[in-house]
């Protein structure tokens, strides 16, 4: 490469990045830049002070969504006065800039509140209720630009109810929808062809629909599998592909499990979907070329793997991740055959989150204790820790050495900015 255009590269980078901190990159979306678990490389911590510095701690209202964080500005949702509500801070000190209601509280015996992580795109920011209320807002001010009603405007009648519990509609829509280009994919979730809608993202126009079931707590992706650009969703019944212009069905696996209780992201690795469940375990399909359609082959399967609400973080071929249901165990999986490569006990009652920097892991525990792991295959390598919170339950969101961390339960939440870049004693 030639160093004056690799230079020249590097300043426009960090002038249009604008932090504190050159390498500084976003975290505007569920699972981060990428929708893969990955922070941008650079500020990487190399161990973790026993109390890592706080910059700002505020508290909230209940949910479990997680926040995010786009060009210095942070996007929270949660619960008050009976309403879910959507609020935009400041980044760097947690000082709201405005509030916004938008959709009637949902609540049950986990906690109250908004599930579904928001999304921030340039001048604009999306919100999803329980109840399936999605709205599209003005960053600046907060104004609602569009939304639409999953009941409203596509039947699907929310329960709230534990009854045949498993499916969006008795548990709360959780699964966060995805932007592409000049598109949004949500999972609606309507048995009667609306599964996945894509919208145009700026008008809520519906673009196409696809799908017969209900939708589950998974959150879809786009990916490039056999040569098509396509949308993967992991709903109640099946893992499906769809094209991204049309919104055809490109192929479908049927993944019928107790409750329906599908709640991860599937994973994308070169012409492959991995994905797990409480039922069935981990299992890896191939997608190939069939005509106008693809084939769904699969390549493995851990069924001892049976793991419950975390997605994977994919780093080379190697799967980390919180495993078994009620085991306290981390895990790392070999991505080309599923084989269990390593467990290590102790980390978590029953989930844990882990983001990708660099070439180690960040690991936060539901018991809000924070690993600083080296993504290493062969053996479990620690390389500090420390106990930052109470319970959490919601995936934190990573930026330019600050974690952003949402904790809480039914007697109360809060929200914490924390600074591990800082070294304390």
């Amino acid at each position: 490469m030639n160093h004056t255009v690799a230079a020249l590269g590097l300043l426009l980078a960090s002038l249009w990045l604008s932090g504190t901190r050159g390498d500084a990159a976003d975290w505007p979306q569920w699972r981060g830049p990428s929708r893969d678990g990955h922070a941008a490389t650079g500020s990487v911590p190399t161990t973790l002070a026993a109390e890592p510095k706080v910059i700002w701690r505020m508290d909230i209202g209940g949910g479990f969504s997680s926040p995010v964080v786009e060009q210095g500005k942070l996007v929270y949702l949660d619960a008050r006065d009976g309403r879910e509500v959507v609020h935009l801070v400041e980044a760097a000190t947690g000082k709201e800039i405005w509030a916004v209601p938008f959709a009637n509280m949902y609540q049950d015996e986990w906690g109250q509140g908004p599930r579904s992580t928001p999304i921030i795109d340039g001048d604009r920011v999306y919100a999803q209720s329980c109840n399936g209320e999605f709205r599209c807002l003005n960053l600046a001010e907060g104004k609602v630009r569009w939304g639409v009603g999953f009941e409203s405007d596509y039947g699907v009648k929310f329960l709230g109810s534990k009854a045949n519990e498993g499916t969006a509609s008795r548990r709360g829509n959780n699964g966060s929808g995805v932007i592409d280009g000049d598109r949004l994919f949500v999972p609606v979730g309507q048995a009667q062809g609306a599964t996945l809608v894509c919208f145009n993202k700026l008008t809520g126009k519906e673009i196409w629909r696809v799908g017969n079931e209900e939708a589950s707590y998974s959150s879809p992706v786009v990916a490039t599998l056999a040569g098509i650009k396509q949308v993967v969703y992991f709903g109640a019944d099946a893992l499906m592909g769809a094209t991204y212009d049309t919104g055809k069905l490109l192929w479908r696996q049927p993944l019928r499990t107790n409750a329906k209780r599908h709640a991860m992201t599937p994973i994308i690795r070169e012409d492959t979907v991995t994905v797990n469940s409480h039922t069935f375990g981990t299992i890896c399909f191939n997608i190939a070329p069939a005509g106008e359609t693809q084939t769904v082959t699969q390549v493995w399967a851990n069924r001892d793997m049976k793991i419950n609400l975390a997605t994977p973080v994919l780093r080379d071929h190697y799967l980390f991740t919180h495993g078994e249901i009620n085991s306290r165990n981390f895990v790392c999986l070999d991505a080309l055959t599923g084989k269990t490569l390593w467990k290590q006990p102790g980390m978590g009652e029953t989930v844990s989150s882990a983001i990708a920097v660099g070439e180690k892991l960040l690991v936060l525990s539901d018991r809000g204790e924070l690993f600083l792991l080296a993504a290493d295959p062969a053996r479990y390598t620690e390389l500090g820790r420390a106990q930052i919170c109470g319970t959490t339950w919601s995936s934190p969101a990573y930026v330019n050495g600050r974690l952003y961390v949402r904790e809480g339960t039914l007697s109360g939440w809060k929200l914490t900015c924390f600074d591990l870049l800082e070294a304390r004693p």
